[in-house]
């Protein structure tokens, strides 16, 4: 009986990167074997080197001569060497194809679902049997649609229904789910264990995620700089870990149990109302704002009525101490919106929000969960002046530029990759009524202070976004969003698509930032144990209509909506 051969054997495989003199050695000296129809997770924090084996089993390493590599990789029996192998233009995309993280940078914009799939079944009706295979309904009207007018789990089943059209021996899985809310997740993740069963095709699972590949892998490969340190049945390696790295990745993951320290509350009106009657007296105009910049150091005030916000750029424990107690940072009433495209020649109307209230007070938190299309985000451009309402009001305190700053899902996309960092935060800075006064010393000394606060070095400045990880990347963006404090922080998603570890330290400088600064938090997230985490409330969306709120501390039993016990069966499930 002739044995069938491993989809996937990496031998001693070692990757090397050079760059501006600098050598780095990604991978060193792994070993895997993968077995037809069996799933292989590999996971890791950032730099680890997971990906880069991803990209070597996919023969796409950089072949400029930055990357080096060494080893044996061999497909379903035969052996490639990687990058230099012509023999992976014959492999890539038939024996080998990949499921990635976003798929709106893998499907063409310009392109129906149907045209892009017929491509590679080569028949109408191969297609539909491929959307079929992925458990899409209405796969013939699907195939007529754009990937703009699809979901995200819904595009997530059409990548996958594209990797698996020309049934091939491996897919590479590349954190396919990181962006989906928890129930479109797992519907994603037993498709894609479904079809890859019936297809007969193994799985390769990148993921930083222990738990998603508890759920989705037969074995798990941790990795650590670049080596493998421990192997096995992904549940005794999750429930009985050996390696001391292991436990510490275990440790940090972020759950519904995970304890929490909450920031203090707000401070007192009278002390408020004292304070801005102290600045009256000095001759201060109380109806904007107030600047005086002296040596680098900005000290400012902001009058709302009755109340007032003082600080030192200096002293960062001392901004925004005092700050419109009496008045919402950001107030949402009543806002309609409804979105209108066109589909076969026709104009189609979707209701996204509908009378949508709700306010933020001066330093706190407040998180909008809820599944894909839910409306959460569309809030969150309204809030941010992305979007305009049909109807209703959004009111932000402060003034241009001061009022709300958006931290957006990929950081990486959102910083200007030619600019350093420095010019990044000089940018913001500039833009700003409280900026234009600042001299380049003083501009680079408020930059370098904040870089510190969000847990960076003065080093950084001269670096550009892609020298930097996944997680220095996000650590900027929240620097450029906070180096002149805004009245609100709106952030989309901040942590998504990053490791467990880096996440967790994301989602607490988030709550430092608050406190220290003054600074409200609007947090739109799918993420119900990051929501419990940051927010202080927790606003739950369905259908683009708040349907719950509750405390974030008790979440898990306090929610008794039917949408929001799913929510939260999920996660526990």
């Amino acid at each position: 009986m002739t044995t069938a051969p491993l989809a996937l054997s990496v031998q001693d495989l070692t990757v090397t990167y050079r760059s501006r003199g600098r050598v780095v050695r990604a991978v060193q000296d792994v070993t895997l074997d993968l077995a037809p129809g069996r799933c292989l997770g590999l996971v890791g924090e950032s730099g680890s080197g997971k990906s880069t084996i991803g990209a070597a089993v996919q023969g796409i390493l950089p072949t400029d001569g930055s990357a080096t590599a060494t080893g044996t990789l061999a497909i379903g029996g035969r052996t490639l060497v990687p990058i230099t192998d012509p023999a992976w233009r014959q492999v890539r995309g038939r024996e080998v194809t990949t499921v990635f993280q976003d798929p709106m940078r893998t499907l063409d914009p310009t392109m129906t679902i149907g045209h892009m799939l017929d491509r590679y079944t080569g028949s109408a009706a191969a297609s539909v049997e491929a959307l079929d295979r992925v458990q899409i309904r209405g796969a013939r009207d699907v195939l007529r649609t754009y990937p703009h007018q699809l979901s995200g789990g819904m595009r997530q089943r059409v990548m996958i229904a594209l990797a698996l059209a020309r049934g091939p021996r491996l897919l590479v899985a590349d954190e396919p789910t990181t962006a989906l809310d928890v129930s479109v997740q797992a519907e994603v993740l037993r498709v894609l264990r479904d079809a890859a069963e019936g297809a007969g095709c193994a799985v390769l699972f990148v993921t930083h995620d222990l738990g998603v590949a508890r759920s989705m892998c037969d074995e798990i490969a941790v990795m650590h700089e670049g080596r493998v340190v421990e192997s096995g049945p992904a549940d005794q390696v999750i429930s009985d870990p050996r390696e001391p790295y292991t436990r510490r990745l275990m440790a940090s993951r972020i759950t519904l149990e995970t304890d929490v320290t909450r920031p203090a509350g707000p401070p007192d009106a009278a002390v408020a109302a004292s304070m801005a009657d102290a600045l009256r007296t000095q001759g201060r105009d109380d109806t904007g704002l107030a600047d005086a910049w002296t040596a680098g150091t900005l000290t400012w005030a902001r009058f709302t009525g009755e109340t007032a916000a003082v600080g030192a750029a200096s002293d960062r424990t001392q901004v925004r101490l005092v700050s419109r107690v009496t008045l919402p940072s950001l107030s949402v009433n009543q806002v309609d919106k409804t979105y209108v495209t066109r589909r076969l020649g026709r104009a189609v109307a979707k209701k996204v929000l509908t009378d949508v209230s709700f306010e933020i007070r001066y330093r706190e938190s407040v998180a909008l969960v809820g599944e894909s299309g839910s409306g959460k985000s569309t809030l969150l451009r309204i809030a941010a002046g992305i979007e305009t309402v049909d109807s209703g009001t959004v009111s932000a305190q402060g003034v241009a530029g001061e009022g709300t700053q958006v931290v957006f899902q990929d950081a990486g996309a959102s910083l200007t990759p030619w600019r350093t960092v420095e010019q990044l935060l000089a940018e913001r800075i500039a833009h700003t009524r409280s900026g234009r006064s600042l001299t380049r010393a003083a501009q680079r000394d408020l930059a370098r202070d904040t870089l510190e606060l969000v847990g960076l070095d003065a080093s950084v400045l001269e670096a550009r976004p892609t020298q930097l990880s996944g997680g220095q990347q996000q650590r900027v963006a929240i620097a450029r969003a906070v180096v002149v404090p805004p009245s609100v922080l709106l952030c989309d998603e901040p942590t998504s698509a990053l490791d467990v570890s880096v996440a967790c330290s994301v989602l607490n400088l988030v709550n430092l930032l608050r406190h220290s600064l003054g600074i409200s938090v609007m947090f739109v997230t799918h993420d119900l144990a990051a929501a419990r985490l940051v927010a202080d409330r927790v606003l739950v969306m369905t259908e683009g209509r708040i349907v719950e709120e509750v405390a974030a501390a008790t979440l898990a039993e306090d929610m008794t909506t039917p949408y929001g016990r799913r929510l939260v069966d999920a996660v526990l499930a």
